[in-house]
């Protein structure tokens, strides 16, 4: 997962330490907007949309999609390009899943992103609790597409096999950024284990139709050479959908941004990309790890 730093309301130019002109978008709005916001709110639940800020919550709330983060607000690892707060996490709170399947249903959601901070903590490490909250909301919606966007679960094939056995439509995982850069940016992670998990999805799913997604966030200082051998890593691992955005640094305790890639140059990496073979490429500075995640289900 990744947060995302408040968007300014006027274009800056790059170079600057803030934001350029491209990295702008429109107020949310709309019925549907509108109707999820307050029913959330009547609920005391929380999005991931709405806690980073996300500046694609008005067009992904519209489509009826929306994120929700699991297992609490604490995380056992410390990414540095990563707003979520570090600690000792309390335990899972056992009646959520249920509660997420409950808001689901309420929303008449389309299409539901589910993540969570990584859990070191638990002896699954959180998939167990993934798994419950996948059933729970196709028990009640079974119409409702589940994407489930999950931590690596330190590359354990119990854990990344409990999770894909349920009844979901993406298994998505994050690769952030190149190799050279893993140390720097994921302390804790590690490249290979995080092809891996994409891979073993596909081995464990019943589903032969089961779609794999990653994510990388640009701009950290990585290479465009780098960028194609990763592609090119992913599709080895069977990934069939990616998402390119700009890394926008959330506050003065993350990384800095190395660079500010201009939208044609994400064009570029889009079509360098498709050239791999995936059958979903989205990319541009707004984009974030659900962003046009209907799309994909559409296609499927």
């Amino acid at each position: 997962m990744h947060e995302l730093a408040v968007l300014p309301s006027t274009p800056r130019p790059p170079g600057s330490g803030r934001h350029p002109s491209w990295i702008k978008v429109r107020a949310p709005g709309g019925r549907r907007y509108e109707k999820l916001k307050e029913i959330l709110g009547a609920r005391g639940l929380h999005t991931v949309c709405e806690e980073a800020e996300c500046p694609n919550i008005g067009e992904c709330w519209g489509h009826g999609t929306a994120t929700f983060m699991l297992l609490g607000d604490l995380c056992t690892r410390g990414c540095r390009f990563c707003a979520v707060g570090k600690g000792k996490p309390e335990p899972p709170d056992p009646a959520e899943p249920e509660h997420i399947a409950e808001a689901v249903e309420a929303l008449g959601l389309d299409y539901a992103v589910l993540t969570s901070v990584d859990r070191d903590d638990l002896p699954d490490q959180g998939a167990g609790h993934f798994a419950r909250t996948i059933e729970a909301i196709r028990r009640r919606l079974p119409g409702c597409g589940v994407e489930a966007l999950v931590p690596d679960f330190q590359g354990d094939p119990a854990c990344v096999g409990r999770v894909a056995a349920t009844p979901l439509t993406v298994f998505a995982h994050n690769i952030e950024t190149v190799p050279r850069l893993y140390r720097h940016v994921r302390p804790g992670a590690v490249y290979e284990r995080s092809l891996n998990v994409l891979e073993l999805a596909k081995y464990r799913s019943p589903d032969p139709a089961l779609l794999t997604k990653a994510s990388l966030i640009l701009g950290l200082g990585e290479e465009r050479s780098e960028l194609e051998d990763v592609f090119a890593d992913l599709r080895d691992h069977g990934c069939d959908i990616l998402t390119l955005g700009q890394y926008l640094r959330p506050s003065h305790h993350q990384l800095p941004v190395v660079r500010y890639l201009p939208p044609e140059e994400f064009a570029e990496l889009r079509a360098g990309a498709l050239a791999h073979g995936f059958r979903q490429v989205v990319s541009g500075p707004l984009v974030r790890s659900s962003y046009h995640a209907w799309e994909a289900v559409m296609a499927k």
